[in-house]
């Protein structure tokens, strides 16, 4: 299986959760009337209209408990904001719910970012979370971040900021497989729009891995980085189809291999802002790697009872 293949895999499940989550009610045998559909509490979903992109996205948004109490009417809240949002708002509105409710994490805010409406997620997703044009990839268009990241920056993080109580130093991105992608790139071209990046299964192989290029770039002009960078990987992450043999892959196959270089990259440069936090969970894959790696992250971003 290439690299291609692979990401298109995860894409159809990410189409597969969505269409899931979304699907209307079957109607109960013993009752006239269809039952309601689930609803998650506190959520709302705000749509976009991107004069940027001349595309449509939705903002899912979930509220921690306790936001609309009167003696929180002054508070403002950290915010997290997640790529392939059909799917990781939903991870990440089920990890957050017992802690929240028992006071294990301080409140935050979930923004879930949707793929562009009317688009197939796949064809979505390579496009807007890859920073640089692959002509391999076809026919599938890539090289999209630059814009989406000025969507982000510039719609939806101050719809975001203007609607509710958010804290603007205190945003995080979190992304999986070609969202850590994303989420790397970003934190080389504008490290402080967030604080905290959790990105796990980052597809640091694309475009003849380059993000290693992207680093070295950035170590050439700056001094410092601004970020506190969390990236998990799966043991069995060898998209090349080696298995249990990842000398047998082709280069840059090795995902598990690929995170801890750019970790021990980033760890040679010394800057003195920079906290770095690696992870392999044993026995994970690329499809399931995200929602152990996004509750590591958080317990250590956001855990109270330390």
């Amino acid at each position: 299986m290439n690299f291609d293949k692979r990401s298109s895999a995860l894409g159809l499940a990410l189409l597969f959760l969505s269409s899931f989550a979304s699907a209307e009610p079957a109607s109960a045998t013993t009752a006239s009337v269809a039952p309601p559909p689930f609803q998650i509490e506190r959520s709302t979903v705000h749509t976009i209209d991107s004069t940027k992109l001349e595309r449509s996205y939705d903002l899912y948004v979930k509220l921690p408990p306790g936001y609309e109490k009167p003696e929180n009417a002054q508070r403002t809240y950290p915010v997290l904001y997640l790529t392939d949002g059909p799917y990781t708002f939903q991870v990440a509105s089920g990890v957050t719910r017992v802690p929240f409710n028992h006071g294990t994490f301080e409140d935050f805010i979930l923004v879930g970012l949707s793929y562009a409406r009317g688009d197939d997620p796949v064809v979505s997703r390579e496009r807007d979370l890859t920073p640089l044009v692959d002509r391999r990839n076809k026919p599938t268009p890539t090289g999209g971040a630059p814009a989406f990241l000025d969507f982000i920056r510039d719609e939806a993080i101050p719809l975001i900021e203007k609607t509710y109580r958010a804290d603007p130093r205190r945003r995080s991105l979190a992304g999986q497989s070609y969202g850590g992608l994303f989420g790397i790139w970003v934190m080389f071209n504008e490290p402080e729009l967030f604080q905290n990046y959790i990105l796990t299964s980052a597809s640091l192989w694309y475009n003849r891995k380059a993000m290693f290029d992207a680093e070295a770039a950035y170590a050439k002009t700056h001094a410092d980085l601004k970020a506190n960078l969390y990236m998990a990987i799966g043991s069995t992450e060898y998209p090349g189809g080696c298995g249990d043999a990842p000398s047998q892959c082709p280069d840059g196959s090795n995902m598990v291999a690929q995170q801890a270089q750019m970790l021990e990259r980033l760890a040679s440069r010394k800057y003195k802002s920079l906290k770095l936090h690696g992870k392999v969970v044993e026995g994970a894959f690329h499809t399931t790697t995200f929602p152990v790696g996004l509750l590591w992250a958080l317990q250590d971003v956001f855990l109270l009872r330390k």
